[in-house]
């Protein structure tokens, strides 16, 4: 996308993953300054918004999508029902709406905008650093153009997956979205675990987050089955074995499988009460 070919890009909420946005496109330099624009209700936050990226950041969503040619959704869900109805009828017919809303039908959103070019999809709070996953389906009024377009804008957060329908995206949601919090909080758990075995604090997280990343980092080149890997490292009688044996009687799997089956159940509801 040149600049030349750039159009106006609203962002109608500007909290945690609205931001992650903003930087990644202009990280990317995927958008000049002037050609994005946020909306905002919380003055401080507007005001926090505009002295870090140096955008327009006003709290006037009416305004901002009759004069854009892309309007992401980064709302929470439960406040859908209220910013969108407004909007009605004020969207340019060929702009694309791109809703990050958890768990909220496209149906829903095309109900509340009466519009029919919308993309819904659920990226993860990695994207703030370029290195989120996020999960995407389209309505079928989105063309090809539009989709390669979509395609470059949820790049720029990092890795993206065009899938054929909404229940993967609630899947993903419990998966991948909701997925960075099961890690942080093993995270932690592993670096207290440390400090009780007698580590610094300090030494405990280095140790922790450089193992977790190099793990992954050693996952995605091997190929291997994650089985392959585990057995690799764990020698019989040896101290892995016995950790592992330790977080098996614990019931680490279903423990960890039932979390994200409430995940999912959870996005589910809030599809239905919105």
């Amino acid at each position: 996308m040149t600049r030349e070919a750039q159009s106006m890009i609203a962002i109608i909420g500007a909290g945690m993953m609205g931001e992650a946005i903003i930087s990644g496109l202009l990280r990317q330099q995927l958008i000049a300054v002037e050609h994005l624009r946020a909306t905002e209700p919380r003055a401080e936050r507007r005001h926090e918004i505009h002295q870090r990226y140096g955008i327009r950041v006003d709290d006037d969503n009416a305004a901002a999508v009759q004069q854009s040619q892309v309007i992401v959704l980064a709302v929470k869900p439960q406040v859908l029902p209220r910013v969108l109805p407004p909007l009605q009828g004020l969207i340019p017919p060929d702009a694309l709406v791109l809703s990050i809303a958890a768990g909220v039908p496209i149906q829903r959103l095309r109900d509340w905008l009466a519009h029919p070019l919308i993309v819904r999809a659920m990226p993860n709070t990695p994207a703030r650093i370029g290195a989120g996953i996020t999960v995407w389906t389209a309505t079928p009024e989105v063309g090809e153009a539009q989709r390669a377009h979509v395609r470059q804008l949820l790049q720029a957060l990092g890795s993206e997956l065009a899938v054929p329908d909404e229940a993967t995206i609630d899947m993903a949601t419990a998966l991948a979205g909701s997925g960075p919090a099961y890690i942080f909080l093993i995270i932690e758990a592993m670096i207290d675990a440390g400090v009780h075995l007698g580590l610094s604090r300090q030494v405990a997280e280095m140790l922790t987050l450089q193992m977790i990343a190099g793990s992954v980092q050693y996952a995605q080149v091997s190929g291997e089955h994650p089985a392959q890997l585990r057995n690799a490292v764990t020698s019989p009688g040896g101290t892995t074995a016995a950790a592992l044996s330790a977080l098996e009687q614990s019931g680490l799997r279903s423990t960890i499988s039932d979390a994200i089956w409430a995940a999912y159940r959870r996005a589910a509801e809030l599809g239905q009460s919105t």
